[in-house]
């Protein structure tokens, strides 16, 4: 069935069988456009102590990606513990500065900007190739690689612009359908699945009681204790989390993992980052902190192929917010507006000297989904958490102090339901069409095993992926591109929804449906979600019912 986004009305169907006599038929779910369960949406705003906490677990969720990204990269580079603890000040800085620009003039969706594992490979492409340079110091290497990686952040980050503010990217998504969108926010949600179990299942004595614990206390408790349904139901995280990290700091004290292996410690003890040892009492990042930036052509051209992953991942990934708050689907003015500016957030990111850029934060979105709140004010609060604890930096490394494993088993389930969000778009297409279900088939499992072909055969140490061709550039763009999920889902689904009866199954895509979203006056709640400037009456205290 199809539902037009202009009188709502479902387009019309074959009748249904008839049943024998006294038999009773099943309800029917017509096609919603937004989620009736959530207690507040985009525009309505829970009270201030209430968002404030909830602003809290946002920025706790999207710490756990900060640090592992900087644990991984730093100590390659040659820094230090300290070094590292300034990584991090630095990426939460700019995620809180990024996060800030794109709900109050990018997309407008509730959405928190974190660090990117796309930059992954094109950061290790780097650190590869200075590493047959002479240096006299491992903190003199490290200042060079980051000098190195601002300069390819810079150039880069004008791909994304251009992309964004001539339109091209809002036209590109013009092709989609609802058809293309359930693989491309799938596997936004099921491509990061690496850190999920397999990182929980590096401690599990902590990451599956933290898994067991956040599902039972979440779901089955709040509705056991009804007194404590809301509490439960919006801040379990939070306790969880507490109970938890309690129970890792009694077994790091006894001793329980002294003769372990590294791996181990890392991943258990609530005291092997050495952050809070490290970090300064106050440290405010400021532009070119690293030196000049450092331009070379063989690098940019893998940051080029990140900023376009990024732009893939984020765009799939505001779909999903967008269905999580309760707004309609972001229409392409918004998307090319909001990918311009995410390239203006990584040209700041080059400036400042980042390690990564950012993306839109994939686990933030799934917590609108667990908490039942969409409110934008609350990610815009975050990022005053976010920015503080970036210049304070003890403060802030007590925080990133917590094992990895607690954050791996929260990812397993605010993935899960971002990849669930995904399927949900089918409603609005024919599910019913075998042709539907060859598209979606086909891009949701490329999607997943492309990937998962270039990551497996990508040597870890030095970035060199299975395309090995002569030209070093080409090869860093074309691995870092077929090594997204959502990048590879998304080229492989609007290419086959455009190409294969894309004339004679309009309605069966659900077209009708979408069309209206993309147009700037297509639809009167596009307007009302995405327009600028901002309204005052947004910000009155309105319940979503």
């Amino acid at each position: 069935m199809v539902e037009t986004a202009n009188n709502h009305q479902q387009a019309s169907a074959p009748p249904l069988p008839a049943l024998p006599l006294g038999a009773a038929r099943g309800p029917t779910w017509p096609p919603a456009e937004q989620l009736q369960q959530l207690q507040y949406c985009i525009q309505s705003n829970p009270y201030w102590p209430e968002a404030f906490l909830l602003a809290f677990q946002h920025y706790i969720v999207m710490l756990g990606t900060t640090v592992l990204i900087a644990t991984t990269l730093v100590p390659r580079m040659g820094g230090d513990h300290g070094d590292k603890a300034r990584v991090i000040q630095t990426i939460l800085f700019m995620a809180g500065l990024n996060t800030l620009l794109q709900t109050m003039l990018g997309t407008r969706l509730p959405t928190v900007m974190g660090a990117s594992f796309a930059f992954f490979l094109p950061v290790l492409a780097i650190i590869n190739d200075l590493g047959d340079e002479d240096f006299t110091t491992g903190h003199e290497r490290f200042v060079h690689t980051m000098r190195t990686i601002q300069g390819s952040m810079i150039v880069s980050s004008f791909v994304n612009i251009i992309l964004g503010y001539s339109k091209t990217w809002g036209n590109l998504t013009r092709l989609f359908s609802p058809v293309v969108l359930v693989p491309v926010v799938c596997v936004v949600g099921l491509g990061p699945f690496m850190r999920g179990f397999p990182v929980l299942a590096n401690c599990v004595e902590i990451g599956l009681p933290m898994l067991i614990l956040l599902v039972v206390a979440q779901q089955y408790l709040k509705r056991i204790i009804p007194r404590a349904h809301i509490i439960l139901e919006r801040f379990g995280l939070l306790f969880c989390i507490g109970i938890i990290w309690a129970f890792a700091t009694i077994l790091t004290v006894a001793g329980a993992y002294n003769n372990v292996p590294e791996q181990t410690k890392m991943s258990c003890r609530t005291d092997h980052s050495f952050l809070i040892q490290s970090a300064p009492w106050i440290k405010i990042p400021y532009p070119f902190q690293w030196g000049t930036p450092i331009f070379r052509a063989s690098h940019v051209f893998g940051m080029i192929g990140a900023a376009l992953v990024t732009s893939a991942e984020s765009t799939g990934t505001f779909f999903a917010a967008a269905r999580l708050s309760g707004a309609t689907p972001p229409p392409a003015h918004v998307l090319s507006r909001s990918i311009g500016l995410q390239g203006v957030g990584l040209l700041l990111e080059g400036i400042f000297g980042a390690a990564v850029g950012t993306t839109a934060s994939v686990e933030n979105v799934g917590l609108l989904g667990l908490t039942h709140i969409g409110s934008r004010r609350v990610v815009q609060i975050s990022t005053a958490f976010m920015i503080f604890f970036s210049i304070f930096g003890k403060f802030g490394a007590l925080f990133a102090s917590i094992p990895l494993s607690i954050f791996a088993a929260i990812y397993c389930v605010l993935f899960g339901i971002v990849a669930a969000v995904g399927i949900s778009f089918i409603q609005f297409a024919n599910n019913n069409s075998l042709r539907n279900i060859y598209v979606l088939g086909l891009s949701l499992f490329l999607g997943i095993s492309i990937p998962q072909y270039f990551v497996t055969n990508t040597d870890q140490n030095n970035g060199h992926g299975p395309v090995r061709a002569d030209g070093q550039w080409f090869n860093n763009i074309v691995n870092t591109i077929f090594s997204s999920s959502p990048t590879v889902a998304m080229i492989v689904g609007t290419l086959l929804d455009n190409t294969i009866d894309w004339k004679s199954t309009i309605n069966d895509r659900g077209i009708p449906w979408w069309v209206p979203f993309q147009n700037r006056h297509g639809d009167v709640r596009n307007d009302e979600f995405y327009s600028l400037p901002l309204r005052i009456n947004e910000y009155m205290p309105t319940r979503f019912l």
